[in-house]
C-alpha cells in the first residue's frame, strides 16, 4: 500500500508517485477537453439525431475520466507489485470504451445517412482519445508486446467496422489509424512513468537494504569488539581466581591476596573498556568524515561544499568533532528536505570551529534529533564537553539550520587570561 500523509511527511520518492498519479489524471482530462469536448460541442448541430450521439459520447468520455482515476491507480499498484486490479474496475473501463467506440460508429453511419461526410472527421480527435483512459491502465497490467500486438489487431478491426457502417476509405484507414498510435501513447505516457517509478523504488529499497547492511556490520564489529575486550579479560581474571584458591588453600595468603587485587584492576579495566565499546568511543578521522559527509550528501542529491583542513589537530579533537559532523550528516538526510549544505572548518590559535548549515529545517529541528548519550544533540554536547568543547545549534532564518561546534586546542585550565599571564611574569622578574 503507498503511504499516505501530508506533502511534507513524505519521503521524495512517495512525492515523485504522488505527483505522477496526479499527472496522470490531469492527462485524462486535458485529453478530453481538448480532443472530444471541444470538437463534439459544436459539430453535427444541423442533425439532432447525430448531436444527441455527440453528448452522449461527451457523457461517456466523463464517465471514462472518472473511472480512470481509481483504474489507473489500481493498475500503477500492480505494476509496482503491491496488488491486483478488480476485476469491477477493469470491466466498467473495458465497457465505456466499447460504448464509445460503438458510439463513434453510430456517428459515422449517421453521418453517412445524411451524406454530408465532411462532419465525419470531426470524430477523428475524439476516436484518438476514446481507448487512452483505459489503455493507460491496460499497457500497465499487460506485457508491452502483447499490449501492442493486441492493440493493433483492434484497430484494424475497427477500421473495417467503421468501413462497414458507411465511412469512407479514407476515413476508416485514418480512424483505425489513430486508434493504433493511442496504444504507443499510452505506452511511452503511462508505462514509462511506471517504469521510472519502480526504478526509484528499487534504489530506496537498496538504500533501505545498504542500511541494514550497515546495522548488521556495526553488530558484527561491537560484537567483535565486547568479544576481544571480555572473552581475553575474562580469561585471564578466571585464571587468577583460580590461582589465588590454590595459594589460599596452601596457606600462601600474601600471594592469594596479590593474585585477587590483579584481579579486581583486570575487572575495572574491563568495564571501562565496555563502556568505551558501548558508547562507541572511538577515535574519528575528522578528515575521512568531513569527506564521507560530502560523498553521502552529493550522492542523495544536496549540494554539499566541505572548506577547511583536519591536518594537525589532536585525536581527541578530531574524535569529537567527527562525530558533530556524523550526527548533522544523518539530520539533514533524515529529518529535512535540504538543497545545499555547508560544511566549515576553521583552525584559530586557540580554538577550532566547525559550522554545518543546511536550508531544510523544518518545524521542531531546534530540539535536535533526540537526547541522551550518544543520541541527538545532547550526545554531541556531552562528547564535547570531554575536550572543553560547546555546542550551539537553531535555526539562524527561514528553513536554515546550524549547527556550530568549537572545541579550545588547549584544556582550559591551562588557559591564562592575558593580564594574569603579565601579572605572572612580573612575579617571576621580581
Amino acid at each position: 500500500m503507498r503511504v499516505r500523509g501530508s506533502w511534507r511527511e513524505r519521503s521524495k520518492v512517495e512525492r515523485v508517485e504522488l505527483q505522477s498519479r496526479i499527472t496522470l489524471r490531469f492527462v485524462h482530462w486535458f485529453l478530453f477537453l481538448g480532443w472530444s469536448a471541444s470538437p463534439l460541442l459544436f459539430a453535427f448541430r444541423h442533425d439532432p439525431v447525430a448531436y444527441a450521439l455527440a453528448l452522449a459520447l461527451l457523457v461517456v468520455g466523463v464517465l471514462q475520466c472518472v473511472v480512470a482515476h481509481r483504474h489507473v491507480d489500481a493498475a500503477l499498484d500492480q505494476y509496482l507489485g503491491r496488488g491486483t486490479v478488480p476485476r469491477r474496475q477493469r470491466i466498467a473501463a473495458a465497457v465505456l470504451v466499447a460504448v464509445g467506440l460503438a458510439l463513434v460508429t453510430a456517428l459515422f453511419a449517421v453521418d453517412a445517412l445524411h451524406g454530408a461526410k465532411g462532419d465525419s472527421m470531426v470524430l477523428l480527435l475524439p476516436l484518438l482519445f476514446v481507448p487512452v483512459p483505459f489503455g493507460f491502465a491496460y499497457v500497465l497490467t499487460t506485457p508491452a508486446r502483447t499490449a501492442l500486438r493486441r492493440w493493433v489487431a483492434g484497430s484494424a478491426v475497427m477500421g473495417g467496422v467503421f468501413a462497414l457502417a458507411g465511412a469512407t476509405t479514407g476515413q476508416a484507414i485514418g480512424g483505425a489509424a489513430l486508434l493504433a498510435v493511442a496504444g504507443p501513447f499510452s505506452m511511452m505516457t503511462a508505462r514509462c512513468s511506471g517504469w521510472n517509478l519502480s526504478v526509484m523504488w528499487e534504489s530506496e529499497r537498496a538504500r533501505e537494504i545498504e542500511a541494514r547492511l550497515a546495522v548488521a556490520e556495526e553488530r558484527l564489529r561491537f560484537g567483535r569488539d565486547l568479544h576481544d575486550v571480555m572473552g581475553r579479560n575474562l580469561s585471564v581474571v578466571a585464571l587468577k581466581s583460580e590461582l589465588a584458591v590454590q595459594l589460599a588453600r596452601r596457606g600462601r595468603t600474601e600471594d592469594a591476596v596479590a593474585q585477587m587485587t590483579e584481579v579486581q584492576r583486570i575487572a575495572q579495566e574491563s568495564q571501562k573498556e565496555v563502556r568505551e565499546v558501548v558508547r562507541g568511543y572511538r577515535e574519528v578521522d575528522l578528515g575521512v568524515e568531513l569527506a564521507g559527509a560530502q560523498g553521502v550528501l552529493s550522492a542523495a542529491g544536496i549540494a554539499c561544499t566541505v572548506t577547511g583542513s583536519a591536518a594537525g589537530l589532536p585525536g581527541e579533537v578530531q574524535s569529537a568533532l567527527g562525530w558533530v559532523v556524523r550526527e548533522a550528516t544523518t539530520n539533514v538526510l533524515r529529518h529535512g528536505d535540504a538543497k545545499s549544505c555547508r560544511v566549515e572548518l576553521v583552525t584559530r590559535v586557540e580554538e577550532v570551529v566547525l559550522t554545518v548549515e543546511n536550508d531544510g529545517a523544518g518545524a521542531g529541528a531546534a530540539t535536535g534529533s533526540g537526547s541522551g548519550q550518544g543520541s541527538g544533540l545532547a550526545g554531541l554536547r556531552e562528547r564535547l564537553a570531554a575536550v572543553s568543547g560547546e555546542l550551539e545549534a537553531g535555526m539562524v532564518r527561514e528553513r536554515v539550520f546550524r549547527v556550530v561546534a568549537s572545541v579550545p586546542l588547549t584544556p582550559r585550565e591551562e588557559r591564562v587570561a592575558p593580564g594574569a599571564q603579565r601579572e605572572q611574569e612580573q612575579e617571576s622578574a621580581r
